[in-house]
């Protein structure tokens, strides 16, 4: 029904004005009684062989919601009724922020992609936490956080421990997002030093909590062996939990869609097909360098259960998606469920 009736209607309008519709629209018809049972009867699979345990948490399916999807926090319990076994909030900031200006979201339908420059257009932290209290226990929750735009460089971390202090009793992980393109100072927040200094701050925080979150990573596609090389050796030194790799991709190789149509979007993110061989390749290489000596989130370009399972048999130990949701509508989290079951 989705992809026969209501992508191709959804398809018609502006992509970001539809996903705040498509948002309403959730929120509305859940609230209609039985509608929710009748969700959770079409999409959601439960069986004890898709239990997924790592870092100390348990998951009931290893198919997540990556960030960027539900910002806010606003529509995870609804979200949890299609089947998904983990959901990521966010990219929080400490203070709300509009993002970029628009128009920053497009389709690429030939490619089955997502080009997006949001610019971590998101509420702030306040607004999250109020969100987050009306968790009812459905699934484990993700907390991704960043910086604020206009924060200077020497206090980077001062944001990304703002977010992890307040956020901490509210979420079961936390993702440290430096590798999205559309914020400034890249550079910075990929440097391994700086790297370093950040990820020992929060875990020192996270210390002085009763009971410790998991901490991950979240890595571009583009980056090249040498520097997933420097990946290796970082969470090996610093312990770290995990990583989600991967974020979304500044290259353009390859693309069906023409230059001209490229140009006149301008820069952003790539997700979507476009960026499963590569995001596939990531995990390969990080799971065998490292001889899977962490748990992979493996993310990008599952537009189907044979997608998915490509990115377990390379080393992911959990798989997200987005932009597959948004082009295969929610039938795609039961068929890679049951393509795991039957693998």
């Amino acid at each position: 029904m989705y992809k026969l009736l209501l992508r191709p209607i959804f398809f018609l309008f502006d992509p970001e004005k539809i996903h705040h519709f498509t948002f309403s629209l959730i929120q509305f018809t859940s609230k209609i009684p039985g509608i929710s049972s009748l969700l959770k009867s079409m999409y959601v699979v439960e069986d004890a062989r898709l239990e997924r345990k790592l870092f100390g948490l348990t998951f009931k399916n290893p198919v997540g919601l990556a960030a960027g999807f539900d910002k806010n926090a606003v529509l995870y319990n609804e979200l949890a009724n299609f089947g998904f076994g983990f959901i990521e909030i966010g990219t929080v900031t400490p203070k709300g922020q509009a993002g970029n200006p628009k128009k920053r979201l497009f389709r690429l339908k030939a490619d089955q992609g997502i080009i997006n420059r949001m610019g971590f257009n998101n509420e702030g932290l306040e607004a999250a936490i109020k969100q987050l209290k009306k968790n009812k226990g459905k699934l484990i929750i993700g907390g991704n956080i960043g910086k604020n735009t206009q924060t200077k460089p020497e206090d980077y971390t001062e944001d990304y421990l703002a977010c992890f202090n307040a956020l901490h009793p509210y979420v079961d992980y936390f993702v440290l997002n430096v590798s999205c393109p559309n914020v400034g100072s890249h550079a910075k927040l990929n440097d391994k030093e700086y790297l370093l200094e950040l990820i020992g701050t929060v875990q020192k925080a996270n210390r002085t909590f009763t009971t410790q979150k998991p901490l991950l990573l979240k890595i571009a596609p583009d980056l090249n062996n040498g520097q997933l090389d420097e990946i290796v050796a970082l969470i090996a030194e610093t312990n770290l939990d995990g990583v989600i790799a991967s974020n979304t991709s500044t290259d353009r190789t390859g693309l069906k869609a023409s230059e001209a149509e490229l140009e006149q979007i301008g820069n952003g993110g790539l997700s979507g097909q476009p960026i499963k061989e590569k995001s596939t390749q990531v995990i390969k290489y990080l799971a065998d360098k490292s001889n899977k000596a962490f748990p992979i989130i493996g993310v990008g370009g599952i537009h189907s259960a044979e997608d998915a399972l490509e990115k377990i048999e390379a080393g992911a130990d959990l798989v997200q998606i987005y932009t597959g949701f948004i082009y295969e509508g929610p039938k795609l989290i039961k068929e890679i469920n049951k393509a795991i079951l039957n693998s």
